[in-house]
């Protein structure tokens, strides 16, 4: 008699993605009366304002979805040309070494030549790679690495950074500027799940024909990108010069606790987040657990939509907290659901729940540190500022890799522990931020 062993393979139920859908629809179209009342499509002060923020948006996408097409797609294709898991861990730290000691400092390129030009230069860094890759089958890790790291650094930083310039410019009220903030993370995160659906779509069941299909389009993208870059943003020119610079950043960067503060909270957000995108899938299948992993990418993801929608409701709405409070709870939160996937072994359904958490409240992170950011860094600051506030994340994310990857000298839970600690770290630095800024915030839009 033959014995039968059944595969249970769990995926997650399908209701849940409908919950985040439903949940996210319900939370804009209720959004607070303080806010749709300043909606960014509705009472628009001009035409050149409603072209902008559609052309930005539209833009944002693009850009999104390129660096998505990576993040879903990048290991799965190295995979597929059987490069080895020490490859692997080369491709990383060769990443963070280029973020860390180049891309550093390119937000302060971008406060000294304009936006414009950086953003250039990420279309064509993602141009270079599809080429390349189109051409030869798969780029060499090195290159690869290095191109692809430089684009994620400038994504951080500079498509934010010309927002609120442009805003600034065009005089648009601050809350046109914090709407923007939670519709970035909100498209972006809605463009990595279409990233996925896309790529899937591309490659198909052809996995030898077909899996250069997302080089090719990330090519016709970047390629309508540029044009569009090229002719149709209309930047001043950038009269300020380095000596300058250098004297303003560290009067008004350098020299002000309160930046230092914001920006420890950033790099341990940024680190928090590297953390999990290292770790979630490991952790998940641990213990040979079979789980469809396609299928927890976007739950998590629907979490974070969710998370951004209720930044109004915390900032103008009826559950309206002061940034740097909300920044602590949130904060804490994120610390207290790491610390128990680090220390405690759950269910599936249990992680799943945890990651959700954890990315609802990302969702709400990011438009809040940008907001505040607003608050205590002028404009012509912002990119080498944000670029800078990263360093941290990226040098401690490259001394995990090699101790981990090569030594074995670290376990996952010892790093999810590690992130835990950053973000209980950033409850305290929001929490001196408040008491610091009991001050009227600085208002860089008005000076």
């Amino acid at each position: 008699m033959g014995v039968i062993v059944e595969s249970n393979v769990w995926e997650p139920n399908p209701a849940l993605c409908l919950f985040f859908f439903i949940s996210c629809c319900l939370s804009i179209y209720y959004l607070p009366n303080s806010t749709r009342s300043s909606a960014i499509f509705d009472h628009a002060p001009s035409s050149s304002f409603i072209r902008f923020q559609r052309s930005f948006l539209l833009l944002y996408s693009l850009s999104s979805v390129m660096e998505g097409l990576l993040a879903v797609f990048g290991e799965y294709d190295l995979a597929f040309h059987g490069i080895s898991r020490e490859q692997m861990v080369i491709s990383l730290c060769i990443g963070y070494t280029t973020a860390l000691f180049v891309g550093t400092f390119l937000g302060m390129l971008s406060d000294l030549i304009g936006q414009r030009k950086i953003s250039l230069l990420f279309y064509l860094l993602h141009l270079f790679v599809a080429i390349w890759r189109r051409v030869t089958g798969h780029p060499s890790i090195w290159l690869a690495s290095i191109c692809l790291s430089l684009a994620s650094t400038i994504f951080f930083f500079n498509f934010e950074t010309w927002m609120v310039v442009e805003h600034d410019k065009l005089e648009q009220r601050q809350d046109s500027v914090n709407d923007m903030f939670w519709l970035m993370t909100f498209v972006e995160s809605a463009t990595f799940i279409g990233s996925q659906v896309v790529g899937n779509w591309l490659i198909g069941g052809h996995e030898k024909t077909s899996l250069l299909a997302p080089s090719s389009a990330v090519v016709i993208m970047a390629l309508s990108a540029l044009a569009y870059v090229s002719r149709g943003w209309k930047e001043d020119p950038k009269s300020i010069l380095l000596k300058d610079y250098q004297t303003k950043f560290r009067t008004y960067i350098l020299s002000d606790k309160r930046v230092w503060l914001l920006s420890w909270t950033q790099a341990t957000i940024h680190f928090s987040i590297a953390v999990f995108w290292i770790t979630w899938a490991p952790t998940i299948v641990a213990d040979g657990r079979e789980v469809l992993l396609g299928l927890v990418y976007p739950c998590v993801l629907g979490a974070k939509m969710l998370g951004s929608t209720a930044f109004s409701w915390f900032s103008s709405g009826p559950l309206s907290l002061r940034t740097e409070e909300c920044l602590v709870y949130a904060c804490i939160i994120m610390g207290f659901v790491t610390s128990v996937v680090a220390f405690d072994y759950q269910d599936v359904e249990i992680l799943l729940m945890l990651f959700c958490i954890f990315h609802a409240c990302v969702g709400l992170v990011l438009p809040s540190l940008a907001r505040l950011r607003t608050m205590y860094v002028p404009n012509d600051l912002r990119g080498g500022m944000m670029s800078l506030s990263i360093a941290p994340s990226n040098a401690l994310m490259l001394f995990i890799l090699i101790q981990r990857g090569f030594y074995q000298n670290i376990e996952n839970s010892t790093i999810i522990a590690m992130a835990a600690l950053g973000l209980f770290s950033a409850a305290g630095c929001m929490y001196m931020l408040k008491r610091l800024g009991k001050q009227p915030h600085q208002n860089w839009h008005k000076l």
